[in-house]
C-alpha cells in the first residue's frame, strides 16, 4: 500500500491547503487505499526524510521501491498508473497534463506570493503599497482563466488531473475575497470541492489537525 507523508501539525489548521491534500485527493479519485506517515517540522529536516525529499518538505510518496517528491509529480504518476484522472485519447491527455503544469507554474506562484505577504508582511513598511500589486497579478491570471473556462464545468471536457491541481491551487484564495470577483471560477472550485473523493480526502487531512489540537 502506498505511503504518503503529511504535516504532523499543519500550518493551514486543517483547511486542506497543504500539498498532501492534492495527493490524498488523487488517491481517493482512483480508489487506491494509502497510508499516511505524519512528520514534524524537525523530522522533515532530518536525514531520513531528506533522503525522500531533498528540500525537506511534504508530501512524499513511497510505493514499493519507488519514492517520489513534489505533489505535481506524484499526482501525475498516479494519473498515469490508474484510470480516472487522465483521458485515454492522446491529445486530450496531453491537454490535461498541460493544465496540471499551468496550475503549478502559472497560477500558483502569484497566489502563493500573495498569501505569503498576507501572512508575513503586514507589519512591513512596504506592505500597503505592495498588496494591490500582488492582488492585481492574481486578478490577471484569474481573468485569463475565467475567459478560458466560460460556462464549462471543467477545463477541458471531463474532470481530470488538470482540474484537480487547479482547484487545489485556487482554494488558496478562499479567504482572500478574490474568488468572489469571478463567480464562474468560484463555482468551478465549488464543483471540485463537492466531489466525493475530495470530501473524503478533506475529512482525512482535517482529522489530523483535529486530533493534534486535542492532544
Amino acid at each position: 500500500m502506498p505511503t504518503i507523508t503529511a504535516f504532523e501539525s499543519s500550518p493551514d489548521r486543517g483547511r486542506g491547503q497543504a500539498r498532501d491534500m492534492r495527493v490524498r485527493w488523487a488517491l481517493e479519485e482512483v480508489g487506491q487505499p494509502y497510508d499516511v506517515r505524519l512528520v514534524s517540522f524537525a523530522a522533515m529536516k532530518q536525514p531520513a526524510h531528506l533522503a525522500l525529499h531533498p528540500f525537506g518538505q511534504i508530501p512524499t510518496f513511497e510505493d514499493g521501491d519507488l519514492a517520489l517528491f513534489e505533489s505535481g509529480a506524484i499526482v501525475l504518476h498516479l494519473a498515469e498508473r490508474y484510470a480516472g484522472l487522465l483521458p485515454l485519447e492522446v491529445n486530450a491527455r496531453g491537454r490535461a497534463i498541460a493544465w496540471m503544469f499551468a496550475a503549478l507554474s502559472t497560477l500558483e506562484p502569484p497566489i502563493v506570493e500573495l498569501g505569503m505577504a498576507l501572512l508575513f508582511e503586514r507589519d512591513k513598511s512596504w506592505y500597503e503599497a505592495r498588496l494591490p500589486m500582488l492582488q492585481d497579478r492574481v486578478r490577471t491570471r484569474l481573468g485569463e482563466l475565467s475567459r478560458h473556462l466560460g460556462d464549462a464545468d471543467w477545463l477541458d471536457g471531463a474532470f481530470s488531473a488538470g482540474d484537480l491541481m487547479m482547484v487545489t491551487v485556487l482554494r488558496r484564495l478562499n479567504t482572500s475575497g478574490l474568488l468572489d470577483e469571478y463567480p464562474d471560477i468560484a463555482a468551478y472550485v465549488a464543483r471540485g470541492e463537492a466531489r466525493p473523493a475530495f470530501r473524503r480526502a478533506f475529512e482525512a487531512q482535517s482529522a489530523v489537525f483535529t486530533a493534534a489540537s486535542r492532544s
